[in-house]
């Protein structure tokens, strides 16, 4: 199910952790390279910021990138791209971010690589995943959980449709503490990470979906506080539609 040199297409610092931190071990056990492509800085952009915030935004991306690399160390994984691209930003630049990866691959003779799963947690994830299905014929692909609001709950790394694929790791104690050690090591995230079940993992071979849809029914995760009658910075304003057409629209585009 591993293979022998993997990428992980990491949207937003943190997901590494969130989606696979067990996994990674799992497969350098079985003498995997695990190397780790950051796809955006993981912070939103200056200008979504409250105005008394932006003179800071420098250092919150230095912050996020310092922490990253702690993790990183932590996991014996090889940072091997750094975006200076804002978070809720990868999803609207899914051509850009394709030629990223086509390179990254062939630089780094990636044989595997790992996405977030299409499951509504985040507009950026499930791009990335999207954007995935242009490299099913050059490299074996594996898709994992993170958390979604599947019919208004909140669900931690389990997928919203299985289809009989799954893979469930079960943490061993080692690995739970390790895990939570990770995510310890977001402090700037903290207040966001509290959802993660840290005692199981999912994943499966790369599904296939119908992108001109959200990926399920009702609520998605990042759309839950879009009631909020205001322009808040940590409320994802995100049109699910909007990803869904913006998705539907690279996956025509006969050049790639």
């Amino acid at each position: 199910m591993f293979g022998k040199r993997i990428l992980l297409l990491v949207p937003h610092p943190d997901d590494e952790v969130v989606a696979c931190a067990a996994a990674i071990g799992r497969a350098q056990q079985q003498g995997a390279e695990i190397f780790a492509c950051y796809l955006t800085h993981g912070c939103i952009a200056r200008e979504t910021l409250w105005p008394w915030q932006r003179k800071h935004h420098d250092q919150y991306v230095a912050t996020r990138c310092t922490e990253a690399e702690h993790v990183a160390a932590l996991l014996n994984i090889t940072p091997v791209g750094w975006s200076s691209r804002p978070a809720r930003h990868l999803w609207q630049n899914l051509p850009v971010i394709h030629e990223e990866v086509k390179q990254t691959i062939v630089t780094h003779n990636i044989d595997q690589f790992w996405v977030p799963a299409y499951e509504g947690g985040n507009a950026d994830h499930d791009g990335l995943n999207a954007l995935s299905q242009k490299f099913t014929k050059s490299v074996s692909i594996l898709e994992f959980a993170e958390y979604n609001f599947y019919q208004g709950r909140t669900h931690s790394q389990a997928f919203p449709y299985p289809n009989g694929t799954e893979h469930i790791l079960t943490l061993t104690p080692e690995e739970c503490a390790k895990k939570r050690t990770a995510l310890k090591l977001y402090a700037s995230e903290r207040s966001n990470l509290n959802y993660v079940d840290v005692t199981r993992e999912a994943f499966r071979p790369l599904a296939q979906y119908n992108y001109s849809q959200p990926p399920h029914p009702g609520t998605l995760w990042y759309a839950r506080f879009q009631w909020v009658p205001f322009r808040h910075p940590r409320v994802d304003f995100t049109n699910p539609a909007d990803v869904s057409h913006v998705i539907t629209r690279f996956l025509n585009l006969p050049s790639l």
